[in-house]
């Protein structure tokens, strides 16, 4: 396993390198994050380990930008941010767990594990899923690349929010319960609260509201996708 590690305190730098090495992963360090985003796009890493306060440019538009760029690596944000308001902010802007400092070296190890194993799994799923698509509104599910868009132009979508699109357009016009589409949303992450399905679910909201479809919350039933007026 290859990790890109996202940090800039040296004693942090040196510490995960040298114990996360012991463990079998392969560990690319980066102090700056104006050079983060080049280096992420160059060592292709399994995952990424992002601090939030670096020199050059802040951690959460490093991410930001690499989502932009199509990058899905997962992320885990390691930050003496801890407050649920940064979580959220991280998880809106596309991380895929949060960790405050100090944390435990082997609950780390455990979750960058598991983010990977999820990451393999659903690539290996979409590769063997059937070749039936899904279209509905306009929007349609590429089966090869697993990508959305909508009449023929890509929607640009965050992993969880393709997830959570990808849930409901199976469904269209009935409705799927919130912990049902948490567990598709957020697979096997019972750290993360209930609540951020919600982020999620506002996020797509806004990203499709051009289609026409209307993503609709359902109080305690859950959410469905129909089509606007």
């Amino acid at each position: 396993m290859k990790l890109l590690l996202i940090e800039d305190n040296p004693a942090m730098q040196t510490t995960l390198q040298r114990s996360l090495a012991r463990r079998g992963i392969q560990v690319i360090t980066c102090s700056d994050g104006a050079r983060a985003l080049a280096l992420w796009q160059a060592s292709l890493p399994d995952a990424v380990l992002l601090d939030l306060s670096l020199p050059g440019r802040d951690g959460l538009l490093v991410l930001g930008d690499a989502r932009a760029a199509g990058l899905t690596t997962p992320v885990i944000i390691l930050t003496a941010r801890g407050t649920v308001g940064d979580r959220i902010i991280g998880l809106n802007t596309g991380a895929d767990d949060y960790l405050p400092k100090p944390f435990d070296l082997d609950e780390l190890e455990a979750r960058v594990r598991a983010l990977v194993r999820r990451a393999s799994g659903s690539a290996e799923a979409q590769n063997s899923a059937p070749a039936k698509p899904v279209v509905w509104c306009g929007m349609h599910l590429d089966k090869d690349s697993g990508a959305a868009y909508f009449n023929g132009e890509p929607l640009e979508l965050a992993p969880r929010e393709l997830a959570l699109l990808r849930a409901v357009l199976g469904k269209p016009g009935h409705a799927i319960a919130k912990e049902r589409l948490f567990e598709l949303v957020f697979p096997g992450q019972s750290q993360v609260q209930p609540e951020a399905i919600e982020v999620v679910a506002y996020r797509l909201r806004k990203k499709i509201a051009h289609t026409g479809a209307q993503l609709v919350t359902l109080r305690g039933l859950g959410y469905l996708l129909k089509a606007g007026v």
